[in-house]
């Protein structure tokens, strides 16, 4: 079955650097589009960061644009996040996530992802 297993969170500090890694098994992972996704405390889960089946097209969220990067290794069946320049409002929970097709729309929206990793910290301080 897919399995999405998140690593690589931690507690940093503000203008740190971290990079997240997404295992994923269970499927061919170079068939589809992925994605991060993000919940701060006391917030719904928000879109961080999207990537196509190739590694070609990549869009991100505002909030991120310029400081993070997504990329994948389809040979090694790993999904990263590296982040840079880390702000405290940046503390949350990371999730990766499958796309449902391979199609690009809606790349922004959490239903049209249909599987999930179960998340990692990324706690920023000042």
């Amino acid at each position: 079955q897919v399995q999405l297993v998140e690593s690589g969170g931690g507690l940093v500090q503000a203008g740190g650097s971290l990079r997240l890694s997404c295992a994923a098994s269970g499927w061919t992972f170079g068939d589809d589009a992925m994605g991060w996704f993000r919940r701060a405390p006391g917030k719904g889960r928000e879109f961080v960061a999207y990537i196509n089946w190739s590694g070609a097209r990549t869009n991100y969220a505002d909030s991120v644009r310029g400081r993070f990067a997504i990329s994948r290794d389809n040979a090694k069946n790993t999904l990263y996040l590296q982040m840079n320049s880390l702000k405290p409002e940046d503390t949350a929970v990371y999730y990766c996530a499958k796309k449902s097709s391979s199609s690009s729309v809606n790349y922004y929206i959490l239903s049209s992802y249909n599987y999930w990793g179960q998340g990692t910290q990324v706690t920023v301080s000042t």
